[in-house]
């Protein structure tokens, strides 16, 4: 996500890996400053847990009441002073060794699996953009191929270029625990997981962790319209980059960048216990009621005026005159996640099109054309 004023320390217990055990987190941080303000805390914030009805979200290194009057101090600035961004500064054959700072379960005992924030410390070496990935190599020897390592896992960066401690030295990244489940005993098949997001879920603080990159260009933040539109897309940890663009936007002082323009979230995920960052969406909303928009699409708690399971396409489909002229004025949209969420839209983008007496594929060719339309999907 070192900055303001002096951050002694950002301790986090990581969960024991299991869904039925929470830790309570405690963020330790003295001497905070929010513009003439000074904050000296001793609070702790629980994640959501099965004890308390309290929906306590990851809102990291920051006071709510405070940042809503004034915005958090960044460094480097040196960070911006690059024309390009940075590329494969880290190749396989050579990553970096950056070290795990804290690894905390996102959502609630509700929400089917596990999402974790990972908060890795790489020093200021491996610096990168917002929309950009890393790459990470699990420990261990690869299955396919004996005596080598295992192939490179890319996953969305969760942060701003400044990190979750504002200081340029950290990457956060957003990350669903894959499991298998023999479908004929219904049991989970711990050799088939995946390896590498459960490497990172299981992750301890002080833990060594393998990192490439950055790479990706696609999805990085255009800024040269300070007012431009922005409408992002994500269904579950698809909204890591734009944890990334919305924290650049609304919570940091970037002397370079001063948000004005529009800025509108659509995120799609089972249910409410599965929200990621919902709190730290909803200050934003608080604070910035013209300039951002955020709807969420909860499949197993809201239906679609068909009656059926609410899925982001029909979200877009709720507002697509809306999203149809904000596109013909400019604006750019951006789609993350896993690629199965991309047909359902594509053909709710097609047949709202048609309705509006235009053709998609050529709408389509025309966004591409302008570098409006971004697409990450895995």
């Amino acid at each position: 996500m070192a900055h303001l004023a002096a951050l002694s320390q950002v301790s986090f217990a990581a969960p024991a890996g299991s869904d039925t055990t929470l830790r309570r987190s405690a963020f330790k941080i003295q001497n905070i400053s929010f513009g003439d303000k000074s904050w000296h805390p001793a609070l702790s914030l629980d994640l959501k847990s099965r004890n308390t009805g309290l929906k306590k979200r990851l809102l990291v290194c920051m006071s709510v009441q405070q940042a809503s009057r004034s915005k958090v101090a960044v460094s480097p600035l040196e960070l911006e002073d690059a024309k390009e961004p940075p590329l494969n500064t880290y190749k396989p054959k050579e990553p970096y060794t950056a070290t795990i700072v804290s690894v905390e379960r996102l959502v609630g005992p509700n929400a089917p699996g596990e999402t974790c924030h990972v908060v890795i410390d790489h020093g200021g070496n491996v610096p990168y953009w917002e929309g950009q990935s890393y790459g990470v190599i699990p420990p261990g020897e690869n299955p396919k191929k004996p005596g080598a390592p295992h192939n490179v896992r890319l996953y969305s960066i969760a942060s701003t270029r400044y990190g979750d401690s504002f200081d340029g030295k950290t990457a956060s990244l957003c990350v669903r625990r894959a499991v298998y489940y023999d479908p004929e005993t219904g049991k989970e098949d711990p050799s088939k997981s995946g390896v590498c997001s459960n490497f990172l879920c299981n992750s301890k603080p002080g833990d060594k962790v393998q990192i490439t990159g950055p790479s990706g260009k696609i999805m990085l933040l255009p800024e040269d319209d300070p007012n431009a539109t922005h409408i992002m897309i994500a269904t579950g940890t698809g909204v890591a980059p734009f944890r990334g663009y919305l924290r650049r936007m609304f919570m940091e002082d970037v002397p370079t960048y001063k948000f004005g323009g529009l800025a509108w979230l659509f995120l799609g995920v089972a249910n409410n216990d599965s929200l990621l960052y919902d709190e730290e969406f909803a200050k934003y909303l608080q604070d910035n009621p013209d300039h951002f928009r955020y709807d969420k699409a909860l499949s197993r708690e809201q239906k679609n005026k068909s009656g059926g399971k609410m899925y982001v396409q029909d979200k877009i489909e709720e507002y697509s005159d809306e999203i149809f002229k904000l596109l013909d004025d400019g604006a750019h949209i951006y789609f993350c996640g896993l690629k199965g969420m991309m047909p359902g839209i594509q053909d709710t983008l097609k047949k709202v099109a048609e309705q509006r007496g235009e053709k998609w594929d050529e709408k389509l060719s025309q966004l591409k054309k302008k570098k409006q339309w971004h697409v990450e999907v895995y």
